[in-house]
């Protein structure tokens, strides 16, 4: 099996006989090897203490006034988000748990690029041992924003900072140290080309085809079936729908904001208009294997899931919606 996904780090953290990600001083240290942590040549003697004495012991506490005596105002703003993303994952057994405490209680300060490598790892692990390339590429949609296009029928989305090249680069802790170049060339992921996804994994180079009734959209359905399981205990079935006729919306969950928005239109019973209709991307029936794990006002009744793109055709998943939307019954913090 190759490997993938190496610039998340994955390797560099340790597992607890839950098969739940345990925090490593290797892994903290990926962090303080940023660009935005590592003191310049005109930084203060104190950012340089400070920087030289985490490298050595990661875990050590940090009084406010070391971060006070920062000469510099983007400094101490840019250790204060990571010794707080630090502190938080240090407070949880693992990096699930850290994870889910973020999606159900708040982000607050934290960076959307933490939360969004979070989840990297997170399904890094997940799927690990996963040998369907389709299954991989379509989780990238977890943690990379996409730029969806209608290209000779067919759905397609792409890595959208590798389509505007705002940051052409993989955004992770291990890029500087693993030297990843940009690819030049986007490739759609089919059969043929599937092989070839485990080598430039960390490029997000491929896009992925998510017209309705079509491999992409239903391997983005087994991302969702695994991310559950893994993050709340509990299996589920997740079937993508081409449409949804006379359906009762008792229950759903947009996977994204617009998703949410169509959803609350449904709900209300509004109709939708062929505009609205059309930013669609996926429509999912998500029903769980045991019915005692659901509320019981919801129980006995599916759960749909919206996936949609916004008016520019931006396609911004957020995989928290599945760890605080979904009507589950006593919910146990992961650890």
């Amino acid at each position: 099996m190759s490997d993938f996904w190496v610039s998340c780090g994955h390797h560099l953290l340790d597992r607890d006989a839950g098969g739940g990600l345990i925090v490593t001083d290797e892994f903290l240290k990926a962090y303080l090897a940023r660009p935005e942590l590592k003191p310049p040549p005109e930084a203060c003697e104190a950012e340089r203490a400070l920087h030289a004495s985490l490298l050595a012991q990661p875990r050590r506490p940090v009084q406010p006034a070391e971060i006070a005596a920062l000469a510099d105002p983007d400094a101490r703003e840019n250790w204060e988000l990571v010794l707080g993303f630090r502190d938080h994952l240090l407070a949880h057994p693992t990096i699930e748990g850290a994870y889910v405490t973020l999606a159900r209680k708040g982000a607050g300060r934290m960076p959307p690029l933490f939360l969004n490598q979070l989840v990297h790892v997170i399904l890094r692990n997940v799927l690990d041992g996963c040998s369907d390339a389709h299954v991989v590429r379509a989780a990238e949609l977890f943690f990379r924003p996409q730029i969806v296009t209608l290209h000779e029928g067919s759905l397609l989305a792409a890595d959208d900072e590798l389509i505007s090249g705002t940051n052409p680069g993989p955004v992770s802790p291990l890029v500087s140290m693993l030297g990843l170049k940009n690819a030049a060339n986007i490739d759609v992921l089919v059969d043929d080309s599937a092989g070839s996804y485990w080598e430039r994994s960390d490029q997000f180079d491929m896009a992925i085809d998510l017209t309705a009734g079509r491999r992409g959209i239903a391997a983005l359905g087994e991302v969702i079936q695994r991310w559950v399981a893994h993050l709340l205990g509990t299996e589920v079935d997740v079937e993508p729908l081409i449409e949804v006729r006379d359906a009762s919306f008792t229950w759903y969950v947009g996977l994204d904001a617009e998703g949410t928005k169509i959803g609350n239109a449904l709900w209300h019973g509004e109709e939708l208009d062929d505009q609205t209709r059309e930013r669609v991307v996926g429509l999912y029936r998500l029903t769980f294997r045991d019915p005692t794990m659901v509320l019981d006002k919801v129980r006995g009744e599916p759960v749909y899931l919206i996936l949609a793109v916004d008016a520019d055709k931006h396609l911004r998943l957020k995989p928290q919606n599945l760890i605080a939307g979904l009507p589950v019954r006593h919910m146990e913090e992961v650890t």
